[in-house]
């Protein structure tokens, strides 16, 4: 079986970055698509779809650190159905897409609020596979004198590989 997606769309609201009791970072956002069509009428018409998107690892990081929302980005993952119960017992579901790879589409001038012209595509693939069951938390404290805990990677990113 195949299960892949690409959407290009802009951000619907800000990420949210958790941590996994493991360390490894996780971010949900929204991505917003649209598509035009002429009606049976004639007219033009528009259908937007919102997406509610997840990225894991790295990904993640990197997409909390530079994307906003109203970023246009272009993700390439696969659909996963969300199921769980509400809280009056009615089942309910939806789909979401996980990201696997990850593309920036604004311009610099975009980001900084400059007419630069300048566009440069960024592309971040994950390398982290979907964790099974396990509970978000808060990122991992810093460790106290005398205990060793997992610590968060510093991103380090060269100038010229921000995409804006």
């Amino acid at each position: 079986m195949y299960n892949k997606v690409i959407l290009v769309g802009n951000l619907t609201r800000d990420l949210e970055l958790r941590y996994l009791q493991s360390g490894t970072a996780v971010g949900n956002t929204g991505i917003a698509t649209n598509r035009k069509f002429k009606g049976s009428d004639g007219e033009q018409k528009q259908e937007v779809m919102f997406i509610d998107i997840t990225f894991f690892g790295r990904t993640a990081e990197i997409a909390n650190q530079y994307l906003k929302k109203g970023s246009k980005v272009l993700v390439e993952g696969r659909l996963r159905l969300d199921s769980w119960e509400d809280q009056s017992g009615a089942k309910r579901s939806k789909h979401s897409v996980t990201v696997d790879n990850m593309q920036m589409l604004d311009s610099r001038g975009d980001n900084q609020q400059q007419n630069s012209g300048y566009q440069k595509q960024e592309r971040v693939q994950n390398s982290y596979s979907q964790p099974q069951n396990q509970s978000y938390s808060n990122p991992p404290a810093q460790p106290k004198p005398g205990n060793t805990a997992p610590s968060i990677p510093e991103i380090d990113v060269d100038d010229d590989e921000i995409p804006f």
